[in-house]
């Protein structure tokens, strides 16, 4: 008998196959006390796990590439961690085996990072499946993960590690379920990233047997378990329409009645602009240029490494327009040389623009790469700061850029409340406006990102959130400045349309989202999405907003 599910649609599509379920976690070591003759034995087997888990995430980014290698890279530095194997190497000296070493010191991590504020608490998975995966490796057992299979099916996990995700063969995986997780989590960003229809926080997904069949719809977060033949007819028409919408559109983005929505990508690096050009981004909104100094978390890269790598991005985009964060460094991605290591809440703490005015080097370096990176290229670079408060922190960031000779606009983020509340102000000091929705919905709802128990305030729908987007809209259209998002929320079809009613002038995804978008904004007028904008705010939770405004785009 047909049921329907219904979490968090995070990735576009529809998919109907068989459940095959997660490889269940590895089991906790026994607690065997060795003798201190042992010690340094199992130090070095620890030791050689550690750098052959950290060789397997390295690897396994390098063959998924983008945005994938950037967040396994990351991975892999939680495996080395050098405080982490110290604690290891502690406990073995103490009398335990490596495995179990290596089990406890992770643990105690996890303690640490779970009571570390929601944010923080957000790491937890990825620690986890690093510490599996070692201990796997010390037992001598398979490594948790995506299960064998010669047929395509659905995959229903309780939560996916970045190093699973990355991984998945379209070919065989037609979509996936998890748990947990979040629609700006890990795991739904790679989803997108990918093009596998996915659902996260569906709790009970897990209880669904081995074999069903169900049919996933990405887009809507609807599971229909046992579906009927006409259902499954249903949706299959539903997604034959989405394919022909989207080989008809091409060219800028645009309402119907031609009133023009730059569609941009997000990008952590060159490995991800060949996607956004075949995508026909238009330019990148968001150049994620952190993850060029999560290689080595000890320093940061030299100028010239900067260079290199911006230049390949700008130069993907001649005459186009590309968008560069400077580094967003703490929370959860701290880095040894620039953010504290005992902030009791690294999330509200020291970090994007803060740790870059703390370390003036730091931040005098990147744009002066940014400056030479651009030199002789016809592209419109614009380069903003995240984590920007209030009027000092965007005159502090301009100073910056003019000081060190940056010729390109200068922009800031609005991820924090005040940011949105005061935008008219902030404006007074910088050029453009970039929502971050992500974090400005995690700061305004008090809700992390990666928490899928809170997933329903991360919702971009919420009205809150909607009212705060048309604040800073606005205060750049006095301002005749520009306010775009380079948020998760652009890369729904639906809510594009609302963004553009609300006032955004750019939107940015990832590439595979962009398509999506430009097909849907090319049905509706501006005039059709304001009314579905003001619809959305009128209502009073996400999912009211959601029927609101697509009743309005159905003439409803």
């Amino acid at each position: 008998m047909e049921t329907t599910l219904r979490g968090v649609g995070v990735s576009h599509g529809v998919a109907i196959g068989e459940v095959r379920h997660m490889g269940t976690a590895v089991l906790e070591p026994p607690a065997r006390q060795i003798t201190a003759d042992e010690a340094e034995r199992e130090q070095g087997r620890a030791r050689q796990a550690v750098s052959a888990v950290a060789a397997d995430l390295i690897a396994r980014g390098q063959l998924a590439g983008g945005e994938a290698q950037h967040v396994l890279e990351a991975q892999a530095m939680i495996a080395e961690d050098p405080e982490l194997m110290a604690d290891v190497d502690r406990r073995i000296a103490v009398g335990s085996t490596a495995e179990r070493g290596v089990y406890d010191a992770f643990a105690a991590y996890r303690d640490l990072l779970a009571g570390a504020g929601e944010y923080m608490a957000g790491r937890v998975a990825d620690l986890d499946d690093v510490r599996n995966r070692i201990v796997a490796r010390l037992l001598g057992v398979p490594m948790p993960g995506v299960p064998d299979s010669d047929e395509p099916y659905v995959l229903i996990a309780r939560d996916l590690a970045p190093a699973d995700t990355a991984l998945l063969d379209p070919a065989l995986v037609l979509g996936f379920v998890t748990e947990e997780g979040g629609p700006t989590s890990h795991s739904a960003i790679l989803a997108r990233a990918l093009g596998v229809p996915a659902i996260v926080a569906l709790p009970g997904a897990g209880e669904i047997a081995e074999g069903t069949v169900i049919a996933v719809d990405g887009s809507t977060g609807d599971l229909f378990v046992e579906p009927t033949a006409e259902k499954k007819a249903e949706l299959a028409a539903a997604a034959a329409e989405r394919k022909a919408a989207l080989a008809a559109s091409s060219g800028p983005g645009a309402t119907s009645d031609g009133h023009k929505v730059p569609l941009l990508a997000n990008v952590g690096g060159p490995a991800d602009v060949p996607a956004a050009v075949e995508a026909g981004a238009e330019g990148v909104g968001l150049f994620r240029t952190e993850f060029l100094f999560l290689d080595d978390s000890k320093k940061a890269p030299s100028e010239e490494k900067q260079i290199e790598s911006y230049r390949k991005v700008l130069e993907a985009f001649p005459e186009g327009r590309v968008v560069v964060r400077v580094l967003d460094a703490g929370a959860d991605k701290p880095l040894d040389f620039l953010t504290p290591a005992d902030e009791p809440n690294p999330a509200l703490g020291v970090r994007g623009l803060r740790s870059l005015l703390d370390h003036p080097d730091v931040l005098r370096t990147q744009l002066t790469a940014l400056a030479k990176a651009a030199e002789g290229l016809p592209v419109y670079l614009e380069v903003m700061a995240p984590m920007v408060a209030d009027r000092i922190d965007a005159k502090a960031f301009a100073d910056a850029c003019r000081e060190a000779g940056l010729k390109a606009k200068f922009g800031a983020m609005v991820e924090i409340p005040s940011a949105a509340l005061r935008a008219r102000s902030i404006l007074q000091e910088v050029e453009f406006l970039s929502l971050g929705t992500n974090d400005l919905a995690q700061y305004a709802f008090a809700a992390d990102r990666q928490v899928g128990a809170v997933s329903r305030l991360q919702d971009p729908w919420q009205p809150a959130l909607l009212d705060l987007i048309a604040m800073s809209a606005d205060a750049a259209r006095a301002e005749g400045k520009s306010c775009g998002v380079c948020g998760e929320a652009a890369s729904d079809p639906l809510l594009a349309c609302v963004l553009t009613g609300l006032g955004v002038t750019s939107l940015s995804m990832g590439a595979a989202s962009i398509p999506y978008v430009r097909a849907t904004l090319a049905k509706y007028t501006l005039a059709q999405c304001e009314r579905a904008a003001a619809a959305a705010r009128a209502s009073d939770s996400a999912e009211e907003a959601r029927v609101a405004a697509q009743a309005v785009l159905s003439g409803e």
